[in-house]
Order: C-alpha cells, then structure tokens, then sequence
C-alpha cells in the first residue's frame, strides 16, 4: 500500500469511530452536487472540517469570515459552529462555484445565518470592510495561494484581540520549506507564513498534515491586539 492509500484510510478510520452523528445528507450531498457540476476536488476532508468546526466551537465565535467557499462544505462545517443569532459571510471568486455553494447552503438549513458574496476576495473585502461590521471572530482562509499575505492582512483589518485567522495549505506537499521553488503559490504561502511569524499582533504556529488530501498542512495564528 502506497502512503497516499495509508493516509486516505487512516482518515477514513477517524471519521468512521469520531464522526458518528447519524448519516449527514446536507455534507454528503454538498460534495456530490460539486462533483456534479465539475468543481474541482479540493474541498477540505471530513475530518478537517470537523476541525474547523471545533476550533469555531472552542473560539465560541459568533462572526466567521471565509475566504474561499467552492461548493460550500467547509462553510456548512463552519455554519455549523455559530449560535442562532450568528453570522459567516464567506467570498467566492466563481459564480458557478458561488451557485452551487449557496444551493448546498440552504440545503443545510444555513441560508439565514449564511451569506456568499460573489467576485474576488480583494474586491469583496475592501467593500465589507466600509460596512464596518463587528469584528470577525474566526477568519478561514483557503483561496488562491498567492495573495495569502494579503488575506491575512484583510484578516487582521477585520479581526480584534482573541480573534483566530486559519490559513489553509500551507505545507504544499513540502515544497514551502524548498528555497528554489518560486511558485507563485509557494511563494504566496511562505510570505503569509513569514507575516504571521514577524507582526507584532500575531502569534502562530503551523502544523504539517498527512490525510485524504495528501501531504499538506494549515497555519494557526491568534490576534493579540
């Protein structure tokens, strides 16, 4: 057995025993219908959303902002977390992708607390910061990698002191840590990577994963101030 194949039923083995609520049509559905309508295969693993939602649990968040939605299951394991009187508003670049996601949304029962907005996250961003919402408690990043320092830095606009910013990809199947690989997703990553490591109102950490998706990993960082 290869270590993709291992790793992929490893994953398999802790969903199975950890994620035993009754079978879960919404999420079930939510990667078909995006399979169904060609979006590509890289929304986050079962258990990775669970993450995600736990860390949206234990953070307590009531706001969380999501940049990057592709068919919406990780927004669903997201939505998930919030109270009744929650929000997430998460940015989708694709309006096919958009389509599908908000579909997969309502499906869920998430449509009021949930809201897509449609177009680049760089364009989207500035706009929502002019509504001076409240601070976001939880800020998911998994979007295109090379503008992840800008993210993080939108992520730190919108965020206050004890918020958490998640930045997915971050190990690239290793390729971060390669000084002569410039690609520009790479390279994107590293300078997220470097921001969170060097700005005064940032600590983080980041961890290498192996899984369903491969060798990869996420960054953690909390907002100090």
């Amino acid at each position: 057995m290869s270590e993709p194949q291992l790793w992929h039923e490893v994953d398999d083995y802790f969903a199975d025993r950890l994620l035993t609520d009754a079978p879960d049509e919404a999420l079930a559905s939510a990667l078909r219908d995006s399979e169904a309508a060609g979006l590509p295969p890289i929304a986050v693993s079962a258990v990775a959303g669970k993450l995600l939602q736990l860390l949206a649990q234990v953070q307590g968040a009531r706001s969380i902002l999501e940049i990057g939605t592709l068919g919406g299951y990780s927004t669903i394991w997201l939505g998930r977390a919030l109270p009744a009187d929650g929000r997430l508003v998460t940015l989708e670049y694709d309006p096919r992708h958009a389509e599908v996601a908000v579909r997969n949304i309502a499906r869920a029962g998430l449509d009021q607390q949930v809201e897509v907005r449609v177009g680049a996250a760089l364009d989207s961003l500035p706009r929502l910061a002019d509504e001076n919402p409240p601070p976001f408690d939880l800020v998911f990043i998994d979007a295109d990698k090379v503008n992840n320092p800008h993210y993080v830095e939108w992520a730190l606009r919108l965020t206050s002191a004890g918020s958490l910013i998640v930045l997915d990809n971050v190990g690239r199947g290793g390729r971060v840590a390669d000084p002569d690989n410039t690609d520009p997703d790479v390279v994107g990553t590293r300078a997220a990577l470097d921001m969170i490591g060097g700005h005064p109102r940032l600590t983080g950490t980041a961890i290498q994963t192996v899984g369903a998706k491969g060798y990869d990993g996420f960054a953690l960082a909390r907002v100090l101030a």
